[in-house]
């Protein structure tokens, strides 16, 4: 069959002559596991545009397990997802919030596995002072602009805004 497929990395259309293997229910997603030019891929069904069946037949390869290379694609999917790691200090709702196990009733810290430095940017950012990025530098240096930029930004705003019950446009 040929697949018109959105690409999640590069959001764009790919179309593939693909033979399919099999069906895979994960996290309440369907994902097509097919062979094609390129090899054994696996595709989101959501993401599927178009599906265009063609006369050839083909077979299965030799020795091919579904299961097998569904556990393979995500054992290596979660180490290509995680490029890095950091080291945060975290309150016990940090720890909590991240499923860290905390040290006890102060601040814990760990070590976790991060995607990327925008990605974890953003993640952390979501657990507010639950959180201290230690390491990397630079993910703790945008952490900290951002803070910057946010507390700026609420104190203009509080100072725009005048007594409680009026209007927040500036004078």
């Amino acid at each position: 069959m040929v697949l018109r497929y959105r690409r999640w990395r590069a959001p764009e259309e790919i179309e593939r002559r693909v033979e399919p293997y099999g069906l895979v229910l994960k996290a309440g997603r369907w994902y097509l596991v097919a062979a094609g030019p390129p090899g054994i891929r696996s595709y989101r069904i959501d993401q599927i545009i178009e599906i265009r069946p063609l006369e050839d037949e083909f077979a299965v390869q030799d020795g091919f397990d579904l299961a097998r290379h569904w556990n393979s694609y995500l054992a290596g999917f979660r180490a290509r997802l995680h490029t890095g790691e950091a080291l945060l200090r975290l309150t016990p709702e940090g720890a909590r919030r991240l499923g860290v196990t905390p040290a006890g009733d102060g601040w814990t810290e760990a070590r976790v596995p991060i995607e990327s430095i925008d990605h974890a940017h953003g993640e952390f950012l979501r657990l507010g002072s639950d959180v201290e990025v230690m390491a990397p530098a630079e993910l703790r240096d945008r952490i900290a602009e951002t803070v910057r930029t946010l507390a700026t930004r609420y104190e203009e705003g509080t100072r725009a805004a005048g007594p409680p019950g009026r209007g927040t446009e500036k004078p």
